[in-house]
């Protein structure tokens, strides 16, 4: 069988087709899934997507009349699926329930790092010769408050790290997690108060309707004036027009995004010849405080595996009838 891979990184093409090698021929393509490029995935009852695949209706009405039986997606997430429609149409959808939490914990201390640091900036001037420390003053993470909104897995880890630079932790959310409690003193507090006190505030909890733009206008208004804002989760966490008005108006020590609410179409592809018509994206990138990156805090080596792996094993279980906790819909 030929298993089609959409939305596949040059630095991922290797491992996947050498995680499928012996077992199934899988062709990758760099495109992303969605209604324009879904016919191609004709005769291909298996189909892998990228988190940045649009899997609406149209799609998997597409993918169900191509033949397409299963799509393994290599991600946690799948706000992007519509499971009703998948599951109308009797297709088998599955996902990547656990790779490395500590590859997005690192990178979201990288970005509250870099922007407290002014990294960024020095570096650019330090390439023209320019050594001069104007506007490069950080603060000491030692003793500040952290605020951690999600303490799963991933919020846990971004949590110990946190916790051996010697902050005070604050956490929310739905369930407590008994290590960030009693190992690392975190308190559990109400949102509004976690927003209010925090120095530094992370964001590790998944993209459903309750959590959409959680981080509104009034959220980022009880925050600090010099308060730092990280988000390696999800994009639409954060109301990203709030955040730019919140920025004009001069608050904010920094801000640290892996993640943009509208980042289909433009994260994983190379926009710099054509230019990018997201005037919101292109007004949040002109603040020095603020930092962007591409969606790229998964990105490792240890983790990108750990997805491949899962992934194979996603269409194994498929194709042996199993149904696993990865399962999000299983075939009718």
């Amino acid at each position: 069988m030929e298993i089609l891979a959409y939305g596949v990184q040059a630095d991922e093409k290797p491992l996947l087709e050498a995680a499928f090698a012996g077992r199934h021929a899988v062709r990758c393509l760099e495109v992303f899934l969605n209604s324009d490029t879904a016919p191609l995935a004709a005769e291909h009852e298996v189909v892998s997507t990228s988190v940045n695949a649009v899997l609406d209706a149209s799609t998997l009405r597409t993918l169900a009349k191509g033949g397409t039986r299963m799509i393994a997606q290599r991600s946690t997430g799948f706000n992007n699926i519509d499971l009703d429609v998948a599951a109308e149409l009797g297709l088998t959808v599955a996902r990547v329930s656990y790779y490395s939490p500590y590859s997005v914990a690192e990178f979201a201390w990288t970005l509250a790092l870099a922007v407290n640091r002014r990294v960024i900036r020095a570096a650019n001037r330090t390439r023209e010769f320019d050594f001069r420390l104007d506007g490069l003053m950080g603060v000491d993470v030692h003793g500040l408050t952290v605020g951690v909104v999600g303490t799963g897995k991933i919020g846990e880890c971004f949590s110990r790290i946190a916790h051996g630079f010697g902050t005070r932790l604050l956490g929310w959310d739905v369930a407590e997690n008994q290590v960030c409690r009693e190992q690392l003193g975190m308190e559990y507090t109400s949102l509004e108060r976690l927003l209010a006190e925090s120095d530094l505030i992370s964001l590790h909890v998944p993209l459903v309707a309750e959590t959409h733009h959680l981080i509104d206008e009034t959220a980022l208004g009880r925050m600090k004036k010099d308060a730092i804002l990280v988000n390696s989760s999800r994009g639409g966490l954060v109301d990203t027009q709030a955040l730019v008005e919140t920025l004009r108006a001069g608050r904010l020590r920094g801000v640290g995004l892996d993640v943009y609410e509208e980042e289909t179409g433009l994260f994983f592809l190379d926009k710099s010849l054509e230019g990018v018509a997201d005037d919101v994206l292109a007004r949040l990138m002109t603040f020095p405080q603020v930092l962007v990156t591409s969606h790229q805090a998964y990105f490792t080596s240890t983790a990108v595996g750990q997805i491949i792996d899962t992934t194979v094993a996603n269409v194994d279980d498929y194709l042996a009838g199993r149904r696993t906790g990865n399962t999000l819909v299983p075939q009718a």
